[in-house]
């Protein structure tokens, strides 16, 4: 999916006008009042100011009509205001919504008038082929990903009913697109009929609405609509997961019957929501307006990349259907990760107001822990998952683990950490939670390895925002600590440049993803054997350079030619011919520049063709992906991102764009203590 494509809407925002609004809603959310400055609008309480260019009401609630009436008064026109269809992970005020429907003829749910949106999709200009590329990708993007207007929980989740079955949607009482679309609670009761006479002996699953199985709101059946064929679908399932396995649908005005249709549906239709009308579903009613024929993509391309107003929350302006899509999977999916309680184990004093963002993200705060016994029994009293920072996981406390059967996560920081060491207490931005092995230690399987061998089944769109990935990478300087290093100028003269990255001696990727060559002299000897006549560089590692961890070569220019201390990484491989590495991520961000790359030991990225593997082999990875797929996995896939700034999960995209401008909020405390460690620096075992 083109993440770098923006659509008409996103271009340069005029400038605000003010918005006349008559209920408190819209002054008490302070983040509805944002996005419609960013949209254009200023938000003013509509008695005490005269100069308005319209009347801001939300959808259709009860308290519009003050608007309405205000408007007529005033004779202003009225802008209807309302979620996306791509909202966020729960409904309500706590989460903001990724865009807002901002309708200035009437709104998408009210059939008894035209929109903004019916008239965009009686219009023209959705034939056109870039836009009906973006559509398909999305379509894709969403079912892949499994979002939908609310996202509480992902793909596979719980037990979906066996397919085979009619799909009944169920709707909550008084919502206000029923009424507005043209239909009732009498609907609702034809709609079972109808699906029990269209379907004799079929099972037929009736979806209960998520605010009805909360006990928020009240439905339209229960069970005692349900007989031996009918059923109540009460438990949380992903929409898409529903779909999937359904033979038929039958909804009256939900959402749900506009993603039935994107998931390759004709449902039969009750009311008269704006997706009906456009011979994409069996419609119950008709409505002379609608006269024209739709494709699937057509019908999204109006209703999700033309119609809404997405916005950017970290750059706080319009962005496209992409970027708030992008934004949304990165909430959801931190939401998810996050979902089951956790016991952290092992987990530095330092790392766990961050840690509590990770694993308490949208859901309960996790407990924390010093030893394996402890955790234990916190966990299987709690119903929790045990989360154990890596290089705190001993062989005694993983045997403990098995002889108690207790599941564990392993917890390490992602490929793009943040603007500053995590030896001198800067906070990890990204993480990876792996519940098979890690993604540094070769001898065991890990969750990444397995998501780089699927890659080579990934569609063209997410190739393809891989690939853009890459290019942004590239082009803002990013790596995984972003320090401010020095150019350097290299006195090859004519030579083959090879730079060789030092790597802290007793690192765990050392231990587990080297067996010959273990260390950094090693590595330089190594390397200086099979390039005699070359150019090497020697890049002491940044804890080393600091006195923070061992790896410190005695005499370095016994085999490098030069040796750069505080020097700029993507500076020093846009002036290099290779990278000679045991394990270091600078070789994977090497391979993100198209520089080669010889691993004479096994990181994750080594062993898929993509590199000169000179270490030991590995006979698992036996698929050959391409860059694009290594990159996918390694940086959209498998970790999660926080936002340094706002404290909220972000996008890898979003990510670059703080990390290029070295955005990172490094508390007084943190500061103050790694002033104090850089003293005390024989002492970092007592932080790390």
């Amino acid at each position: 999916m083109r993440s770098d494509i923006v659509a008409k809407n996103s271009a340069i925002p005029p400038e605000p006008r003010a918005l006349a609004v008559y209920t408190l809603g819209f002054l008490q959310v302070p983040y509805i009042r944002r996005m419609l400055k960013i949209a254009g609008w200023n938000v003013c309480f509509g008695p005490l100011r005269r100069d308005v260019a319209a009347v801001g009401v939300w959808g259709r609630k009860p308290l519009s009509k003050r608007g309405f009436a205000a408007a007529k008064r005033r004779n202003l026109p009225v802008v209807s205001i309302e979620d996306a269809f791509l909202r966020s992970n729960h409904p309500g005020p706590a989460s903001a919504p990724c865009g807002l429907i901002i309708d200035k003829v009437g709104i998408y749910f009210d059939a008894s008038k035209p929109s903004d949106l019916e008239n965009i999709l009686n219009g023209g200009g959705l034939d056109e082929p870039r836009l009906l590329v973006r559509a398909n990708n999305g379509i894709a993007f969403l079912k892949a990903n499994g979002l939908s207007k609310y996202n509480p929980v992902p793909r596979n989740y719980g037990r979906r009913p066996d397919a085979g079955y009619v799909l009944v949607v169920d709707q909550t009482v008084g919502d206000a697109s029923i009424t507005s679309g043209n239909a009732g609670a009498e609907s609702f009761a034809k709609m079972l009929m109808a699906a029990r006479a269209e379907n004799p002996g079929k099972r037929i699953v009736i979806r209960t609405h998520p605010a009805v199985i909360s006990g928020k709101k009240s439905g339209h059946f229960s069970q005692e609509d349900c007989d031996e064929l009918t059923v109540l679908q009460t438990c949380r399932i992903n929409p898409w997961d529903l779909l999937e396995g359904a033979d038929a649908v039958y909804c009256v005005t939900s959402q749900l019957g506009f993603e039935a249709i994107l998931a390759g549906h004709c449902p039969r239709v009750f009311g008269m929501p704006f997706y009906a009308g456009w011979g994409l579903s069996n419609d119950e009613q008709q409505l002379e307006r609608r006269d024209k024929t739709l494709s699937v993509a057509q019908l999204f391309a109006g209703a999700m990349l033309k119609y809404p107003v997405w916005i950017d929350p970290f750059q706080n302006r319009i962005c496209s259907f992409e970027t708030a899509a992008q934004f949304c999977q990165a909430k959801a999916k931190m939401a998810w990760m996050a979902a089951p309680k956790s016991v952290a184990l092992g987990m530095s004093s330092w790392k766990i107001p961050q840690i509590s963002r990770f694993l308490g993200y949208d859901s309960s705060k996790p407990a924390f822990g010093k030893w394996a016994g402890p955790a234990i029994a916190k966990a299987k009293s709690t119903g929790a998952r045990i989360v154990v920072w890596t290089s705190k996981l001993s062989p005694q406390i993983e045997a403990e683990f098995k002889v108690e059967n207790q599941p564990f996560w392993r917890m390490e920081d992602g490929f793009l950490r943040s603007a500053g060491l995590g030896a001198k207490l800067t906070p990890a931005d990204s993480v990876v939670l792996d519940d098979l092995g890690i993604y540094y230690d070769a001898t065991r399987v890990s969750r990444l390895e397995q998501l780089i061998a699927a890659s080579v089944d990934l569609p063209d769109y997410a190739l393809q925002r891989a690939g853009d990935l890459q290019q942004k990478i590239v082009a803002a300087g990013v790596t995984k600590y972003n320090l401010n290093g020095d150019a350097v100028k290299i006195p090859a003269m004519g030579k083959t440049v090879i730079l060789v990255p030092g790597q802290v001696e007793d690192d765990a990727s050392i231990r587990l993803g080297t067996t010959d060559i273990t260390t950094n002299s090693g590595l330089l000897a190594a390397t200086r054997a099979a390039n005699p006549d070359a150019f090497i560089l020697y890049k002491p590692h940044p804890d080393v350079l600091a006195g923070l961890r061992p790896g410190q070569v005695e005499n370095p220019l016994e085999f490098a030619d030069f040796v750069v201390g505080n020097a700029s990484v993507p500076d020093l491989l846009a002036k290099v011919d290779a990278v000679w590495t045991m394990t270091s991520l600078l070789g994977f961000e090497a391979l993100l520049r198209g520089v080669p790359v010889a691993c004479l030991g096994m990181p994750f990225y080594a062993g898929w063709g993509l590199t000169d593997d000179r270490g030991q082999s590995c006979d698992r990875r036996t698929v050959r992906p391409d860059l694009a797929g290594l990159t996918h996995a390694a940086l959209i896939d498998y970790p999660l991102y926080l936002d340094p700034v706002s404290k909220t999960a972000i996008s890898p995209e979003g990510l670059i764009k703080r990390l290029a401008l070295r955005q990172n909020r490094r508390g007084p405390r943190l500061r103050m203590l790694a002033k104090l460690q850089g003293r005390l620096a024989g002492f970092a075992h007592l932080w790390r």
